[in-house]
């Protein structure tokens, strides 16, 4: 074995990486990034969120530029999402898609004066970057932003916290976004902001230039309502509001039929076709696919996880995806895919635990409200 084959893989900083450890955290490798996995505990945290406005350090996650003629059209090609509609300050959930549909990756793109703001997941931007630089055409540029810091403050009180120290953001609705600047009125820092999030109450995603983000970072845990939450409360969160998480919900072996989000395929794409896939994928549209991805509640109290394998009776019909304890649930839940015949809401199931079973029943999902500020809903 050469001396190359033994260096070990560097494990990098995020700006706010010192920030996160004087304020008490615990911090774990995640996505190549030294992340704070815990401040004073997953439950309390999670719980906080729900109930005021926690404070997440998502800088690991790529922040992407995409400008040139036709960079809206040129990136239909490669996503289901109708991306031409867009109107500036708009947002759209969407999936990047390799040549036969399967799912390379979930992102979020916003359409700005600039160009179309793409931000996706830390643990495969460097493949998305390299994927997007081989199908766009050479006059699409595409910026890896990564000179800026990307923060999410999510909670019910989010807003009232935000907008003290960023007047303005209370005008948004749920999936806008928009510049606002923050900072002294003599030499003010712009920062974009859109109002999204990954736990499925109301809050905001901010980009910040990385060197002042610990300053947005103090100014912001400095309101009442606000705590800084690390990813094990992300992940409860999330698994809660039903919201896959890339690379284990979500592969390149699987479509977006499958993964339980056909709501990103528009329907002008429907009708039109011409992305990745499309042929495979709306078949299945047509057909129904061979499996997906559903909720379940568990029986008990022992949380079921990644990797079990589930059963109809005697027969393997799936496999846990994600699972573990749902504080606001006050209870284990999980989600996974298993065959189509026993995707049915109430089907009843079992995952096998430590040589065990435990029993399953499929689930809607979200497993408990979204609180998302709406454009339009009675408030």
């Amino acid at each position: 074995m050469s001396d190359e084959e033994l260096e070990p893989i560097e494990i990098l900083e995020l700006p706010l990486g010192d920030w996160h450890r004087a304020c008490g955290a615990r911090m774990v490798e995640f996505a190549g990034y030294h992340m704070p996995i815990q401040y004073e505990g997953i439950m309390a945290e999670h719980l906080w969120t729900r109930e005021s406005a926690g404070l997440f350090d998502v800088s690991h996650m790529g922040q992407l530029m995409l400008s040139g003629d036709g960079v809206a059209e040129a990136l239909e090609k490669l996503v289901p999402g109708d991306i031409s509609a867009l109107k500036e300050g708009r947002m759209r959930y969407s999936l990047l898609l390799d040549e036969d549909g399967g799912i390379l990756d979930d992102l979020m793109v916003t359409a700005t004066p600039m160009g179309l703001y793409v931000v996706v997941n830390g643990a495969v931007k460097w493949d998305d970057i390299g994927f997007l630089r081989e199908h766009l055409a050479d006059d699409i540029t595409i910026n890896h932003m990564d000179d800026r810091a990307l923060l999410a403050l999510q909670g019910p009180k989010a807003v009232d916290a935000l907008k003290r120290v960023v007047p303005g953001v209370d005008t948004l609705f749920f999936m806008e976004a928009g510049s606002f600047l923050w900072g002294p009125k003599t030499d003010p820092e712009p920062l974009w902001i859109s109002r999204s999030g990954y736990t499925g109450e109301d809050g905001f995603e901010i980009s910040v230039p990385a060197a002042h983000a610990k300053a947005l970072a103090d100014a912001l845990c400095a309101q009442p309502e606000v705590k800084p939450i690390g990813l094990g409360a992300r992940d409860s969160l999330r698994l809660e509001a039903g919201l896959p998480l890339y690379g284990h919900d979500m592969n390149p072996q699987l479509d977006p039929v499958e993964a339980n989000a056909s709501f990103a395929i528009s329907k002008r794409r429907r009708a039109e076709g011409g992305f990745h896939g499309a042929e495979r994928i709306l078949k299945s549209l047509t057909d129904g696919p061979a499996q997906k991805l559903v909720g379940f509640t568990v029986d008990g109290k022992m949380p079921v996880r990644e990797g079990a394998p589930i059963f109809a009776q005697d027969r393997q019909v799936g496999t846990v995806t994600s699972g573990g304890f749902a504080p606001s649930v006050g209870a284990p839940i999980a989600m996974g895919y298993v065959a189509q015949a026993h995707i049915a809401v109430g089907t009843a199931l079992e995952a096998e635990v430590r040589g065990k079973r435990v029993g399953l029943t499929v689930a809607a999902m979200p497993f408990i409200p979204h609180h998302y500020h709406r454009r339009g809903a009675a408030q």
